[in-house]
C-alpha cells in the first residue's frame, strides 16, 4: 500500500510542495485532458508532514527497511481503530489515511 504510494509522482510533488505553507501548486493531468488547476495550499497539518517524511525516506533512504512509526501515530490518532496492532484491512486504512490528509486541507 504505502510502496505504490511512494511511486505517485503526483503525490510525491504535491506533498513536497505543501511542506512550505501558502504555496501556489499548479496540478496539471495530460491524461485526462484537464484545464491546469491553480490550488493555495495552507500550512500541512501533522498526518500529511508525516506522509511526506515518510515517502521521502523511502525514496531516499540507503537503508533496506523504512517504519512507518510516526505515520501510523498520525492514523491512530484519527482512527482510534487501528491502535494494539491488531490486523486490519489496507483499503480501510488507505481510506483513513487519504480522508484525514484531505481533512487537513
Amino acid at each position: 500500500l504505502l510502496q505504490n504510494l511512494s511511486q505517485t509522482p503526483v503525490l510525491r510533488e504535491l506533498l513536497k510542495e505543501a511542506k512550505m505553507p501558502d504555496t501556489m501548486v499548479k496540478i496539471e493531468s495530460p491524461e485526462l485532458s484537464m484545464e491546469p488547476q491553480l490550488v493555495k495550499l495552507d500550512q500541512p497539518g501533522p498526518l500529511t508532514l508525516a506522509m511526506y517524511q515518510f515517502l521521502t525516506e523511502m525514496q531516499e533512504t540507503k537503508k533496506g527497511v523504512v517504519t512507518p512509526k510516526e505515520l501510523f501515530a498520525q492514523v491512530c490518532k484519527k482512527a482510534i481503530r487501528f491502535k494494539g496492532y491488531q490486523q486490519q484491512d489496507s483499503q480501510e486504512l488507505l481510506r483513513y489515511l487519504l480522508d484525514g490528509m484531505r481533512a487537513e486541507e
